[in-house]
């Protein structure tokens, strides 16, 4: 498939999954441009890595989130495909949970991921593909002591953000533009600590967590001409969690 000509924005982009997508997606041929918040380190050198443009910006902001796009269109005069990778987390349980911290989950989960497709639908046409990254625990929870508490709103907001998907597939199906999502279970990155991910491995029944280019093989698909016929649609990468 022709993918030279082809134009993506990576949300989030420097680290763990977001760097697995970058990765895999200039492989394949795609021009790329990420964003990264704080890990300008990480961002220069998977951007001399892979050729891909790194652009500091935090997507909470809606200014940011805006001139990354733009950003974006400036320098490589067209855009394609948006993964919205970029997240906001925190483990804590509702009684301590500073209202500052929600907050900030749904300005990056669900309000930064809003803006940043509006702001590409001012450039993404026909054959467009969005694909957002959300979360096995939008839709299932794991059982045991080690994580029964702290992943309420961080699960509603993953949760909304599936809704928004929904919702837009069949605004945009008219453009001709895909929206799908994309479920992460067990991802061994950084993020994961060893406690979590052996409890996750126990609760998974392939027995070993995935990495970033698990989730990233299905977000090329997702983002190739090749998808056409795949919209508003969920994909659970989680090694059989949520079965």
């Amino acid at each position: 498939m022709e993918t030279s000509q082809r134009v993506a924005l990576v949300t989030g982009g420097s680290r763990g999954i977001g760097a697995g997508i970058v990765r895999r997606l200039t492989n394949d041929g795609v021009r790329v441009a990420f964003t990264y918040l704080k890990s300008k380190e990480l961002a220069d050198d998977l951007a001399r890595e892979t050729g891909a443009l790194a652009i500091q910006a935090d997507s909470g902001a809606e200014d940011a989130v805006r001139s990354s796009v733009d950003e974006t269109v400036r320098h490589f005069e067209r855009l394609d495909v948006l993964v919205n990778n970029s997240y906001a987390a925190t483990g804590l349980p509702i009684e301590q949970l500073p209202m500052a911290e929600f907050d900030r989950m749904f300005q990056v989960n669900v309000r930064g991921t809003w803006i940043a497709i509006q702001e590409a639908l001012k450039h993404i046409g026909n054959g467009g593909r969005i694909v957002n990254i959300g979360s096995i625990f939008a839709d299932h929870l794991p059982t045991g002591e080690v994580m029964r508490t702290g992943h309420a709103a961080y699960s509603m907001a993953k949760a909304g953000l599936a809704g928004m998907t929904r919702a837009l597939a069949r605004e945009l199906a008219p453009k001709g533009i895909t929206i799908n999502t994309v479920q992460p279970g067990l991802i061994l990155t950084d993020a994961a600590t060893q406690e979590i991910a052996e409890h996750m491995t126990s609760l998974t029944p392939v027995g070993f967590g995935g990495n970033p280019a698990d989730v990233a093989g299905v977000v090329a698909y997702l983002a190739s001409l090749e998808s056409r016929f795949v919209t508003g649609s969920t994909w659970d990468v989680d090694g059989g969690f949520g079965a």
